[in-house]
């Protein structure tokens, strides 16, 4: 399949779980097609790179260390995703990646994930963080933040201080998770 007949292809992703997973199993069986899904997916002013996230986010889901060979392309690209269809599934993948990197059960993102895409990653999820993002991205931006902490002393503060900030103006579900979030940081 070129990456033509894989964007015709998208036409036919719709919200329905089942359509997502049926494209997400064609990738996973198919690996040569992850690279044009993302070429797809990072033409970030079309509204066909909305599908594609929503299938590169089901595969990521059910095969995460499909993403490893793609890791450069997708942290270096990842900040440039703006259509609000597609910045929810490319902030779980994100999230995805993080919980596995901090994981107790050795996996081989841990080895894969490099210092630089932690870093993209981190710059990302602030992004969602401070821009004018639906829920979605937001708290799954706050849970990837929170577990780099672990490992970047400054993220922390700066995660506190935005969750502070922004906490009055959000929906039920951001002050819930921010709640949970800040607890964790300041236990006391």
């Amino acid at each position: 399949m070129t990456k033509d007949q894989l964007y015709q292809e998208l036409n036919y992703v719709n919200h329905s779980r089942e359509k997502r997973l049926y494209y997400a199993n064609l990738v996973i069986d198919k690996p040569e097609l992850t690279n044009p899904l993302l070429e797809i997916l990072f033409e970030v002013d079309d509204k066909i790179s909305c599908r594609a996230a929503w299938v590169f986010e089901f595969m990521c889901g059910e095969k995460l260390e499909a993403i490893i060979p793609y890791l450069d392309i997708f942290t270096q690209n990842v900040s440039k995703v703006h259509l609000d269809p597609a910045v929810r599934p490319v902030a779980k993948i994100c999230e995805y990646l993080i919980k596995a990197y901090y994981s107790k059960d050795d996996n081989p993102i841990k080895s894969a994930l490099t210092e630089t895409h932690k870093e993209k990653i981190v710059e990302a999820c602030f992004d969602w963080m401070i821009n004018d993002e639906k829920i979605a991205p937001k708290a799954y931006a706050m849970n990837s933040l929170f577990l780099l902490g672990k490992d970047y002393d400054w993220i922390h503060p700066e995660l506190a201080m935005i969750l502070e900030r922004d906490f009055q103006m959000q929906s039920s579900g951001f002050k819930a998770r921010a709640r949970h979030i800040l607890k964790k940081i300041k236990p006391n």
